[in-house]
């Protein structure tokens, strides 16, 4: 077996590059690296970020990547898909499988996808909060809301509480997206709604809610309030035993848990639900471990 491996995660506002430790399950100390960009990016902007946090993790005894990615995603064929979902807009049909390989000097063959809702789920399943619980299920909050469903292991797409394709962000909410609500922008867009500043993000508008911002402390509440009401009837058919949250709006649990859990019922009598062990990690894990035992199999 590899005893390392090289890990990206592309989000929709950043790429984070490490190499993971699979005997230990972790990311080997002081590899990671994070670079930021803004998700409408041109694609050459974008690419260059890859590329060098590609080539930041880079190793002559690095032989195989795991590349987390959010979908829409041809994930057999290295090549984005993403159209009209106000990210990475711009990378639509380029393959990225070369321009991982050539970054980082690694056979192209040895370069693996996987979205990044399931590295994320795969990781915490693997070495954190969902660690060998038998039936779990992944929610990330961010720019997006990503979902992902496990059991015995085995990444679900299908089958009892399963969502066509695993994707709850396709099922409406309030006859709308739920990415309407359940998302920075909605965030963003409610604080504003409240009569809060014009130019402000997810983060900044958390960040007020911890120094006792009412509009943004409000804010947070409603979005824990939909998150609950949202996910409840998922959570109920699904029937984990952990429900894990990752994503950067995860981050601010403290602000949102109590009126998500006065909201979703079906959560109490899980064995564990709540944020990540390893939010920022999670996602390079689980990719790593895809590859691995992608490979032995």
């Amino acid at each position: 077996m590899t005893d390392f491996v090289g890990a990206l995660e592309i989000g929709g506002t950043h790429v984070t590059a490490a190499r993971v430790d699979i005997a230990t399950r972790a990311v080997e100390a002081n590899t990671m690296r994070r670079i930021d960009f803004e998700p409408t990016a041109a694609r050459d902007t974008l690419l260059a970020a890859i590329r060098e946090a590609a080539r930041s993790a880079a190793r002559d005894d690095i032989r195989s990547w795991g590349v987390a990615v959010p979908g829409p995603f041809d994930y057999e064929r290295g090549v984005c898909t993403i159209e009209g979902v106000a990210k990475l807009d711009a990378l639509r049909g380029v393959d990225l499988r070369a321009e991982i390989a050539a970054a980082a000097r690694a056979d192209g063959r040895q370069v693996l996808f996987l979205n990044d809702a399931d590295a994320f789920l795969l990781g915490e399943w693997w070495a954190g909060a969902a660690r060998d619980r038998p039936v779990a299920m992944g929610v990330t909050l961010g720019t997006g809301l990503g979902s992902a469903f496990l059991k015995d292991g085995e990444l679900l797409s299908a089958g009892q509480g399963v969502p066509p394709d695993a994707r709850l962000d396709l099922i409406p909410y309030r006859d709308a997206s739920v990415e309407d609500v359940i998302s920075a922008r909605g965030i963003v867009a409610a604080y504003r709604r409240a009569g809060g500043d014009q130019v402000v993000s997810a983060k900044e508008i958390a960040g007020r809610a911890r120094r006792r911002d009412p509009k943004a402390r409000a804010v947070y509440r409603e979005f824990g309030a939909a998150l609950g009401e949202f996910l409840a009837p998922h959570v109920a058919a699904f029937e984990p035993t952990a429900l894990v949250f990752g994503g950067s709006i995860a981050r601010s649990w403290r602000l949102f848990s109590d009126d998500f859990r006065a909201t979703c019922p079906p959560a109490s009598v899980l064995a564990f639900y709540g944020i990540a062990e390893h939010l920022s990690q999670a996602p390079l894990v689980g990719a790593a471990h895809h590859v691995t035992r992608t490979t032995t199999r």
